[in-house]
């Protein structure tokens, strides 16, 4: 990754991974067959610093990956709009990594901190949830490689 221009909105690694794990959704960015980029928006959660986000079994991002393990993974923040100053309040991440699917444990592991962080209140019925889509879930995990994080506060 290049060194973020604006070093005086630079956040601390701290700072960044507080975000990163309380954000709502991410966009993951994979690069297609063509050399394209492909970005979607998911869900996610991060546990031991790395991310986990779970999927369908079949997919242009899972394609992707499966060609090319690196990716950027970006959330966005705290945003307000300030018409007056032509400009936003926000802070971000960027990540970039390697994307890898788990199994057996780690993905077990990785569906229940999603339950946790989405729908805490309904384990029970959200572990059950988790048995019935065993065969039609695949889950992946992005090791950190690289985390920046800024803000306009």
């Amino acid at each position: 990754m290049k060194e973020m221009r604006r070093q005086d909105r630079a956040i601390s690694e701290k700072e960044a991974l507080d975000l990163l794990t309380k954000a709502e959704y991410a966009v993951l960015s994979t690069v297609d067959e063509n050399g394209d980029p492909y970005g979607v928006p998911l869900n996610f959660c991060v546990i031991n610093d790395c991310i986990y986000f779970h999927c369908a079994s079949e997919g242009q991002k899972i394609d992707n990956i499966l060609r090319n393990r690196s990716v950027s993974f970006c959330v966005v923040g705290n945003t307000e709009v300030l018409p007056g100053k032509f400009s936003t309040k926000f802070a971000s991440v960027i990540v970039s990594g390697a994307a890898e699917e788990v199994f057996t444990l780690d993905k077990q592991l990785a569906l229940e901190g999603l339950l946790k962080k989405y729908s805490a209140e309904f384990l029970d019925k959200g572990k059950k949830y988790i048995v019935a889509a065993e065969g039609n879930t695949r889950v992946f995990k992005i090791t950190i490689k690289e985390l920046t994080g800024k803000a306009r506060k």
